[in-house]
């Protein structure tokens, strides 16, 4: 009798270089469009980002305007760091800092394309349709277990991993979601035609590098 045939493991995608923390020592508008495309690890979850927003210190809606406090203190220091907060007393939400240490500039992540550990992030989100799994900065925070405790953490250093990208995609920008100020600035970057981001850019303006 043969024997019965097993399913081949799903085929992973390539991951580029590890992200150093140079990378993320530059604008935070050079950094924003290029993290589109790169895979975000915790611990061996996530997959590819595909939505993120720049918040710059200049800029009225970032957490840093109005100076450091004990909540966006990591914004105050190096690179290459997470920043994490509570959003709303609902979720967590994980940022990266940018430009040169004081400059407190980071990058929101909203979005991933569910690429490794996908039986984790449906156990942590309790449903099966990957599209929902990522889908938000609250969802992706929940699917990939980040809280408080990775507040802080260097993002090229276990448990985190950011992994370059191996090509350069079409990036689409549009303005910024959920928040009351600098409301028309087009600082929200998306991977064009992806079916996992939080919300559809609704004129799909193409980017274009400065």
């Amino acid at each position: 009798m043969p024997r019965p045939r097993v399913p081949a493991a799903p085929r992973l995608p390539s991951l580029g270089p590890p992200l150093r923390r140079a990378f993320f020592a530059r604008s935070v508008h050079e950094v924003a469009p290029e993290l589109i495309g790169a895979t975000l690890l915790v611990d061996g979850v996530g997959g590819i980002v595909v939505e993120v927003e720049a918040y710059h210190h200049s800029d009225p809606a970032a957490h840093s305007f109005r100076g450091p406090t004990p909540r966006n203190a990591v914004m105050f220091g190096p690179p290459g760091f997470a920043y994490v907060y509570r959003s709303y007393g609902m979720h967590w939400c994980v940022n990266v800092v940018c430009e040169a240490e004081g400059s407190a500039s980071a990058v929101l992540i909203r979005a991933l394309e569910p690429t490794h550990g996908l039986a984790a992030m449906r156990r942590r989100r309790g449903l099966d349709d990957p599209r929902a799994l990522c889908s938000g900065p609250g969802k992706l925070t929940q699917a990939l277990a980040i809280t408080y405790k990775h507040n802080g953490l260097p993002l090229d250093k276990p448990p985190i991993a950011l992994h370059a990208r191996i090509a350069v995609p079409k990036i689409v920008t549009g303005i910024r979601i959920g928040i009351t100020k600098a409301v028309e600035l087009p600082w929200r970057y998306g991977l064009q035609g992806s079916r996992f981001l939080s919300k559809a850019f609704p004129n799909q303006d193409r980017h274009r590098p400065a």
